[in-house]
């Protein structure tokens, strides 16, 4: 916009100078056009990007086998792969896990194929190991496979906090966000950021998004940055960002907040009783601004909540707490994933295959470390054949995972 002032212009020489005036005017105008049009072309530039994007995913889709396209929707352990583990060694054991990709494991990937693996402290050998394992998962498929860590800082860092590695320890969470200081967040998420793209990880389940309301708490605590959710955040918002500028995908969680439960979801049952209008004013708010930051993933809680939730089922299986509220209401367009379904308040109510129809039909796109992995698939087969999911749904969910994984991996 063109300002008289900037432009010199005044009534009381414009009879003196009219013609002078008339060509600034001219002039200025014209570089007024010249500016504004720099925008515009960015946007229509942007615009041609996006949709190129969009053309390449669904050409990507169209080639893809139905088996292709289930098995984008889980994120699982290595052990899974490979037919040499019981079922509660691949889950429940700590022990003797997979530290490379055998040739039993890649027939196991050809047909039961995944979209991603998430390494535990088992599966962490030491620097060169873990370099050559995520570069072994990387080579399963050409649809990029997510590598995926938990690696928060402080007490859950499989890394950082194995000893074969020589890496930055950092204090828990709740440290950074007491100084409200969002540069230490940032600095935390950078450092993070740097050494798991080193190694080869694509996805961190970071940051905690959790508000540290209760005191009892058993889980949650001092890994949350804050409880004030304003505060927690600047800090999730901020830490995020320095994952991302190492192209380290972030994932905030546990939606829709699992500071305020006094039990743990890895054991059994937790609840909230808080109303939907009492999470909007705390819980929500860093979800919110990490949503606003264009964060691509959260991930969901199992927790129940009743005064939102009638059914007192998880909040993971609930399309009115992921659908509804977190879709409709709060727009978040990223992928949805469930907290590991091999946990407790899972594994203890539901039959592994309901519980992943169940999860898929609430809203979720993808399925974290499901019990009994191959049981799981199949029955989402079976579930699409049979019509109790629609392939709509399926490419519904495979369109933002591949989107995600354009946009970091290059499909």
């Amino acid at each position: 916009m063109v300002n008289n002032k900037d432009l010199g212009y005044n009534r009381n020489m414009f009879s003196k100078n009219k013609i002078l005036s008339l060509v600034f005017l001219l002039i200025f105008l014209a570089a007024g056009i010249s500016c504004t049009s720099v925008p515009e072309e960015e946007k229509q530039n942007e615009q041609n990007e996006l949709t190129a994007s969009d053309s390449k995913i669904e050409q990507q889709l169209k080639k893809m086998t139905l088996r292709e396209k289930v098995g984008q929707l889980f994120i699982i352990r290595p052990e899974s792969l490979d037919p040499s583990y019981s079922l509660d060694r691949v889950h429940f054991s700590s022990k003797n896990g997979s530290t490379k990709i055998n040739e039993k494991m890649k027939l196991s990937y050809e047909d039961y194929p995944a979209g991603g693996v998430i390494l535990f402290s088992r599966n962490l050998i030491g620097p060169k190991q873990v370099k050559e394992f995520t570069s072994e998962i990387h080579n399963l498929s050409e649809i990029p496979v997510l590598v995926c860590i938990d690696e928060e800082g402080g007490t859950v860092a499989r890394l950082a906090n194995n000893s074969a590695f020589h890496l930055p320890k950092l204090k828990n969470m709740y440290y950074i966000g007491k100084n409200q200081d969002s540069e230490q967040a940032y600095d935390a998420g950078n450092i993070i950021g740097e050494y798991l793209a080193e190694y080869g990880f694509d996805v961190d389940f970071a940051p905690i998004a959790d508000v540290n309301t209760n005191p009892k708490n058993p889980v949650i605590g001092p890994r949350a940055f804050s409880a004030d959710p304003e505060v927690a955040g600047e800090m999730v918002v901020s830490f995020s960002k320095g994952l991302t500028e190492n192209g380290v995908i972030p994932c905030m969680k546990h939606f829709p907040g699992h500071g305020d439960t006094k039990t743990d979801t890895h054991s059994g049952y937790a609840e909230t009783l808080k109303t939907w209008n009492q999470l909007l004013n705390c819980e929500m708010i860093p979800f919110e601004k990490g949503i606003e930051a264009d964060i691509p993933f959260i991930m969901t809680a199992h927790i129940t909540v009743p005064n939102v939730e009638k059914e007192r089922i998880p909040s993971t299986l609930s399309s009115i707490i992921l659908t509804d509220k977190l879709r409709n209401e709060l727009g978040f367009e990223g992928i949805i994933i469930t907290d590991a379904m091999e946990m407790g308040a899972i594994q203890h109510s539901y039959e592994p295959d309901e519980a992943v129809i169940m999860a898929i039909n609430a809203g979720v796109d993808i399925i974290l470390i499901p019990y009994d992995y191959k049981k799981c698939f199949d029955a989402v087969m079976d579930a699409v054949e049979d019509g109790t999911l629609s392939i709509e749904r399926i490419d519904e969910s495979v369109r933002r995972i591949l989107s995600v994984k354009n946009k970091y991996k290059n499909l």
